[in-house]
């Protein structure tokens, strides 16, 4: 009998072991999930930063500039409306997949269609339509993750996702490199790498079902992204929208800024700036987000990397020499990203109603599209008549308000996975 109730609890003790990790996502598919998100970034970051702006200047010529702001904002409303849209979709349907795959080979497409439009209101027509197909991949993609990536995981998911960035800002080395001499083979180069970086994930992977991220929602749970304004998520929404106007402005404005700081910098020194405070921030980001599930703290390291970006852009706005507008700008760029990869895992972990995260992240990604209308505005108002050095204590002025915001966030109940 001894030895029967030994084998007994040894059985019960392999059950209990087997079934744990089943709570958990695997890293397997996480580090896929987020090399998928990374392609999403690879297929905008490359074409609306170099080969898009070459392609105007061919059209357009002396009027390059206009029609690229033109393009820019009916961009921005495109990827809105497609980011609230097939997020919704996606829910309705209860298929992520499909959407982000259909979307996928739309991208593509159009993406190899671009040269064959002939004039600026051919481009502007499959841009439009082509921000579209890409948010039929980034809603349906990021509301995936919150399928199946529990509470106890985000802080490493939001860690993984600052690969993203960096790689998009790779990605746009590679499609230049001198072998790739036509637009045409640009391309086709970034649609071969933005499939290589998708398909991994959603084709092949096999990621663990969690029920316990799909519980049938609160009954009072109705409103898109929170029920009152003391919701965690609105916080998080305005956080973020406050923070993104700044990237957004160091985004546009980079070049010109350094410009003005040290005529004598070349384009490969900005790049090489620029790159490795994204590749800086990859480790700190995986560190924080991994010591935030560890302590149960999802929401410090939010915190303290917008009160740190804070801390950049006011260095940036009183720096005395080119080397501290330098090194200021690195500290605003690691933070930032830090911030912007953490925010992002967190963010599935408040929303109100797991049937209505697509629909929900969708209103989350106009904190991403909205500070691109918003932010010239704020540049033509500022700049020109006080200088690049007003522009930045006022963007340092709304992430410290941003930084105060989430001070104010409890954890929230788990039970709202």
């Amino acid at each position: 009998m001894p030895e029967a109730s030994s084998n007994a609890n040894r059985l019960l003790r392999l059950r209990m072991d087997d079934s744990a990790p089943h709570q958990h996502q695997s890293i397997a598919f996480m580090l896929l999930y987020a090399l998928a998100v990374a392609g999403g970034t690879m297929a905008y970051v490359p074409f609306l930063t170099i080969l898009l702006p070459s392609r105007i200047a061919a059209l357009a010529g002396p009027a390059d500039v206009q029609w690229l702001g033109l393009l820019t904002f009916a961009g921005a409303v495109a990827a809105s409306i497609g980011g609230i849209v097939f997020g919704w979709l996606s829910d309705i349907t209860n298929s992520r997949r499909g959407w982000i795959l259909s979307g996928l080979a739309v991208t593509v497409a159009l993406l190899l269609a671009v040269p064959l439009a002939e004039d600026v209101w051919t481009l502007v027509s499959i841009i439009i339509v082509w921000q579209l197909a890409l948010n039929m991949v980034l809603g349906p993609l990021a509301a995936w993750g919150g399928d199946l990536v529990p509470d106890d995981q985000k802080g490493l998911l939001g860690g993984l996702l600052a690969f993203a960035p960096a790689l998009g800002a790779w990605s746009g080395a590679l499609v230049t490199l001198p072998m790739l001499e036509t637009f045409e083979s640009r391309l086709f180069a970034l649609a071969l790498l933005v499939v290589a970086a998708v398909t991994p994930a959603t084709v092949f992977a096999r990621p663990r079902r969690l029920e316990m991220l799909r519980r049938a929602p609160p009954p009072d749970s109705d409103e898109p992204i929170g029920t009152a304004s003391k919701g965690p998520a609105v916080r998080m929404w305005v956080a973020r929208f406050l923070v993104q106007i700044s990237e957004a402005a160091l985004f546009a404005y980079l070049y010109f800024w350094f410009r003005s700081i040290d005529p004598e910098m070349g384009d490969n020194e900005k790049a090489r700036l620029f790159s490795l405070a994204l590749t800086i921030a990859i480790p700190i980001a995986l560190y924080c987000g991994r010591w935030s599930d560890r302590k149960d703290r999802p929401f410090f390291p939010l915190v303290i990397s917008s009160a740190i970006s804070a801390v950049g852009m006011l260095g940036m706005a009183l720096a005395s020499s080119a080397d501290l507008a330098k090194l200021a700008y690195l500290l605003f760029g690691i933070a930032t990203t830090v911030f912007l990869a953490l925010h992002a895992g967190q963010t599935l972990r408040i929303l109100p109603r797991s049937d209505r995260r697509g629909r929900d992240l969708g209103f989350f990604n106009l904190t991403n599209t909205l500070p691109s209308l918003i932010m010239p505005l704020l540049t033509i108002l500022v700049v020109p008549g006080f200088g690049f050095e007003a522009l930045f204590l006022v963007l340092a002025a709304l992430t410290v308000l941003a930084t105060l915001i989430l001070t104010t966030i409890q954890r929230p109940n788990p039970a709202r996975s």
